[in-house]
């Protein structure tokens, strides 16, 4: 699922109260735990307790300044796990989750391609589960929120970051009115692992799900994993359960530039709270090139046009 990194010695000390107030209920710790490499948000364990592995996460530094609601992540979490789209939560611990650890590993986006249809079918049974979460993603407000932060910790945004915001507004306001369903929001392809024991596709890290707009779900996904326009025809396809209308592809398109506008957003203000060694500029960078070769586009405005 994940490379394990850390020198056991050292992890079994700066997870010490958590061990502790977890061990009467799951079982006693059997073997030291082992971080997990590839978050760039949380650190993540690998611990054994009793006769199960399960999975920590420990939460970064300010991750509430990001939009993320800890106990939507456990709300959401639960209701994959109930649709079996998603690893069981075995119990929380203050703002810790603890899930069952599911062996397999990442698909990379090439391969996951390949299985759009099983990951649009997961997606629209979650949309559709009638769970409710505490909190709402609207990527617009996101944006607002992040800049004021930067600005109170004393930094600076980048130019283009005022042309993704109001690229995001006029996507908000061209689309139809959606009604709020909980959504992921993070669905890059490092949050989709095949499970070794039947090879069935699981989603994991849902700790930026929230009432929002089941569209941006599917435009995430869609441009997080390269997919090209045939791959998009099969996405909404097998989300909707039929041919996608003109109006349900430019939404899709819409979504993947929005997708990017959030993404950028979030670099920026990880480069100004986070204490994790990633390149953030870099990766607020790349999302604000793709975002404005996009808006650049005259089919910009016809998807606009098109969505409405």
């Amino acid at each position: 699922m994940w490379a394990l990194t850390c020198n056991g010695t050292r992890a079994v000390g700066e997870l010490n109260d958590i061990l502790t107030h977890l061990q009467p209920t799951l079982g006693p710790l059997a073997h030291a735990p082992a971080e997990l490499a590839g978050g760039i948000t949380n650190r993540n364990f690998r611990v054994t307790l009793g006769d199960s592995e399960y999975v920590l996460r420990r939460p970064g530094k300010d991750t509430a300044l990001l939009g993320i609601d800890r106990e939507s992540e456990r709300l959401a979490s639960e209701s994959a796990a109930s649709l079996g789209v998603a690893p069981a939560v075995a119990m929380t611990f203050e703002d810790c989750l603890v899930t069952r650890f599911v062996a397999g590993r990442p698909l990379q986006a090439a391969e996951l391609r390949d299985h759009v249809e099983e990951i649009a079918r997961a997606l629209r049974r979650f949309h559709d589960s009638g769970t409710r979460l505490p909190t709402r993603f609207c990527v617009p407000e996101l944006l607002q929120r992040y800049a004021a932060i930067v600005h109170e910790r004393g930094g600076e945004l980048p130019d283009v970051y005022a042309q993704a915001h109001a690229a995001a507004e006029r996507i908000a306001a061209a689309l139809p009115a959606c009604e709020p369903c909980p959504c992921h929001n993070d669905l890059l392809a490092a949050n989709i692992i095949r499970r070794e024991s039947d090879g069935r596709l699981m989603i994991v890290d849902w700790e930026y799900a929230g009432m929002g707009d089941r569209r941006f779900d599917l435009g995430n996904l869609s441009i997080n994993n390269d997919f090209d326009p045939a791959t998009d025809e099969r996405l909404l396809t097998a989300y909707h359960g039929e041919q996608p209308s003109e109006q349900r592809r430019a939404a899709l398109r819409l979504m993947r530039v929005l997708s990017d506008a959030r993404e950028a957003a979030w670099g920026v203000v990880q480069a100004s709270v986070s204490e994790l060694s990633f390149d953030f500029d870099g990766y607020a960078s790349e999302h604000f090139a793709r975002l404005r070769t996009a808006i650049a586009e005259p089919r910009f405005g016809e998807w606009l046009a098109a969505a409405g």
